[in-house]
């Protein structure tokens, strides 16, 4: 065990709180200016201190006040923005795992040619193939509908490469003993792997999460209607090139509110995450 001295620990101590302080403080002045009027953030310095608006701005935000966005409130966005978030995590999740599923444990032609195509599709900028799949959402209808908003996002190469690999390190006696006891692919699987890979899945929940709830280009794209918008597009929107067009109040408590879910998410999976980072209890 490596000793520690009193100064050793005020040191680190000191440098973990200075690096508590500069992450926090700009979430705590975003915060305070969501409590103040407009005018009071117009005019610098910005107080320090939370103001008595808390109540007026985050009700109007909420009841959707915003003129930028065309009235929607922020909870409306913030719905948006859960349903494709879940949707591309989830997504994401079921896919790989039933892609590496089949990848590892059945035996069929070019299952490694498949593999290395998925795998690929890791090179390809979203810029790259942006422009085929909205011309599919336009060609299915899709625009402006959670389909679209999801479905082009659920893929993902990177999440099926971590499941083949939890996957291959499996015995192959514990897979011979489900095959003597009678299971069968589909029993192998909810019964054996998926309770292995419990941690592993909620490590890519929190992970794929965050990816989709802060997505900016694919939204802009396909959505057009104010009602279908995500918060981090409605963010940009609510922001004018002229200072006093913008409700700056507004955007603070829609900026607070952008980040609770993601944090909430964190902070009640932390547990799980760290176990499906670390854990190699396989």
């Amino acid at each position: 065990m490596i000793g520690t001295s009193p100064a050793r620990t005020f040191i680190a101590h000191a440098v973990l709180v200075l690096g508590i302080v500069i992450v926090a403080f700009p979430i705590y002045y975003t915060f305070v200016a969501s409590t103040h009027t407009l005018q009071t953030i117009l005019r610098p310095p910005l107080p320090l201190w939370p103001g008595g608006e808390f109540w007026t701005n985050y009700s109007e935000a909420l009841s959707g006040g915003v003129r930028r966005i065309g009235g929607v409130g922020v909870g409306t966005l913030l719905f948006n923005t859960t349903v494709m978030a879940l949707g591309i995590a989830i997504g994401k999740i079921i896919i790989s795992i039933l892609s590496a599923y089949a990848i590892v444990f059945f035996r069929f032609p070019l299952r490694m040619t498949f593999f290395w195509l998925i795998f690929i599709t890791l090179m390809l900028p979203v810029e790259v193939r942006i422009l085929p799949t909205y011309k599919v959402m336009v060609q299915f209808g899709l625009i402006d509908t959670y389909a679209g908003l999801i479905l082009p996002l659920i893929a993902s190469a990177t999440a099926t490469l971590l499941f083949r690999q939890f996957f291959m390190t499996i015995p192959g006696e514990l897979v011979e003993a489900a095959r003597v006891d009678g299971a069968g692919p589909w029993r192998f699987f909810f019964d054996i792997l998926l309770p292995l890979s419990r941690t592993n899945i909620a490590a890519l929940f929190v992970i794929l999460f965050i990816y989709g709830w802060t997505q900016y280009l694919w939204p802009l794209l396909i959505t057009n209607s104010n009602d279908m918008n995500t918060i981090v597009i409605a963010l940009r929107k609510m922001i004018s090139f002229a200072d006093a067009d913008t409700q700056w109040q507004l955007v603070m408590v829609t900026a607070m509110l952008a980040i609770v879910p993601p944090i909430l998410v964190v902070v009640l999976m932390q547990r799980w995450f760290v176990r499906g980072l670390v854990d190699s209890e396989k």
